[in-house]
């Protein structure tokens, strides 16, 4: 009996330190991405969106981990806020000066509409 107890708390162990690792390598590895979403955030540009929404997992995707920084608002959680803010698309980008961009963007749209800098090896 007591080696069936040393044996699942040894694979316990070994199970918890392998999730611990795992989170350490992928939680917070910057991201070339992380200064132009960081100045989206800061020029106060948000994304409209929905998770079931594929052009909106696409465009999340291309900002990879940055996407983080970006403000972003799950409008199924938060339809006052989308209908409020006029939006009847997904994506939608909104500008602090209210322009608003529907549909995909892309990164490169973003930045030109933005004026925020993307790295140079993604352009």
């Amino acid at each position: 009996m007591r080696k069936y107890l040393y044996g699942i708390i040894a694979l316990t162990v070994i199970i918890s330190g392998g999730v611990w690792l795992e989170s350490l390598s992928s939680n917070d590895a910057p991201s070339p991405l992380d200064p132009f979403a960081q100045c989206l955030a800061e020029k106060e540009v948000a994304m409209y969106g929905a998770d079931w929404c594929p052009h909106c997992q696409k465009e999340k995707k291309e900002f990879g981990s940055a996407f983080k920084y970006v403000p972003y608002v799950e409008c199924p959680q938060n339809p006052k806020k989308c209908l409020d803010m006029g939006v009847d698309g997904y994506p939608t980008w909104i500008f602090k000066d209210g322009r608003k961009l529907v549909g995909e963007q892309g990164l490169e749209k973003l930045a030109r509409e933005s004026g925020c800098v993307l790295p140079n090896e993604e352009l």
